[in-house]
């Protein structure tokens, strides 16, 4: 009886035994470019010790790939490097993909050029794939998504349809929650101020909002456009202001429109929190820095980077990974704290 033939090794057990990511260990054995000295030498010595043997066709597949994908922002504002949401997206990114020895290469592409560009990257395969940032409902980036040769990962849902692989945040569970502690602190008289309306999270929040306060049966008095941004916020603070004065709670779904809620509340005499509740949006680390510290909504926001990338990294590793919706909670501080005795900082998951 002939024994046997002895089991080639995987790529896997390639990966195990250097102590890297599979992806590294196919970027080693493939030749390509951008990988640490001391992973190639890990995964060399555990080919040899192995004595793997690539397989033909997923050689040429992988030796395709250039090394890079592409964080794209449809913005040209210079404020952009400074807001602390993109930041903490990026950072997210950029730690996924370093333990992928994968480049992340970040464009703006706003304008008519720059999407254009993006395209160019994309079918000139400079790139392996893409990750979108948040887009408004006009925005054709958005098509990149219907392109079956191209590796596209949204963050958030567009306004319209439904791409095959994107990470969000719950935006309505956790907007509800908002109404919830409204209702809970015995506010009566809400408001809200809302983000662009071609933005489907603007939509999401919103609805979230009205739902928690329908429940309640407590009507939500108006509603604001504040762009979120600060200076947004703050004249649709003033708006809602002039036409409802007697508000007593505002929920704006961004921490940036937030802080421009608390600039006008605070220039027309109103208390926060004695006459007016406050609560944000994203938990970013500006908001234990306002005057009252915000309650707002946590989102895990480097989470989303980080998942955005390792959903694209799971793809380009020929995996179909599921749209992946992160866990909201609300953090209580002093603009919109809870009725009686408690923490300044409690939490409530959702």
């Amino acid at each position: 009886m002939e024994p046997s033939p002895r089991r080639m090794p995987t790529l896997d057990e390639v990966a195990e035994r250097a102590g890297v990511s599979r992806t590294a260990a196919s970027r080693v054995i493939n030749n390509v470019p951008h990988v640490s000295r001391a992973k190639r030498e890990a995964v060399e010595r555990a080919v040899r010790e192995l004595g793997y043997v690539p397989n033909p066709t997923a050689r040429a597949l992988a030796t395709r790939k250039v090394g890079a994908v592409v964080l794209a922002a449809s913005t040209d504002e210079p404020g952009l490097f400074a807001d602390p949401f993109f930041a903490e997206v990026v950072v997210g990114v950029s730690t996924a993909l370093e333990e992928s020895d994968l480049e992340l290469i970040l464009l703006l592409a706003n304008t008519p050029r720059g999407r254009e560009r993006l395209r160019q990257m994309v079918r000139s395969r400079r790139a392996d794939g893409v990750i979108l940032m948040p887009l408004d409902g006009r925005d054709p980036l958005a098509a990149l998504g219907t392109d079956p040769g191209v590796p596209v990962v949204f963050g958030g849902l567009p306004l319209h349809g439904e791409p095959r692989w994107y990470v969000d945040a719950d935006n309505r569970g956790g907007a509800r929650l908002a109404a919830e502690h409204f209702v809970d602190s015995g506010r009566r008289h809400p408001v809200m101020i809302t983000g662009q309306a071609d933005q489907r999270v603007s939509a999401i929040r919103e609805r979230g909002f009205a739902e928690g306060l329908l429940l309640a049966g407590v009507p939500l008095l108006d509603v604001a456009c504040g762009d979120f941004q600060i200076e947004g916020g703050e004249a649709a603070m003033d708006e809602l202001l002039d036409a409802h004065p007697q508000l007593d709670a505002v929920f704006a779904a961004s921490d940036n429109m937030a802080v421009g809620a608390l600039r006008a509340l605070r220039r027309r005499g109103r208390r926060v929190p004695e006459d007016v509740a406050v609560i944000g949006f994203d938990d970013l680390a500006s908001a234990r820095l306002t005057s009252p510290p915000l309650t707002t909504v946590h989102q895990p926001v480097r989470a989303l980077g980080h998942e955005m990338a390792r959903m694209l990294v799971g793809v380009l590793d020929g995996r179909d990974p599921s749209p992946l919706v992160l866990p909201t909670r609300l953090t209580v501080r002093e603009s919109a704290p809870v009725v009686g005795p408690g923490p300044t900082e409690a939490t409530q998951a959702h």
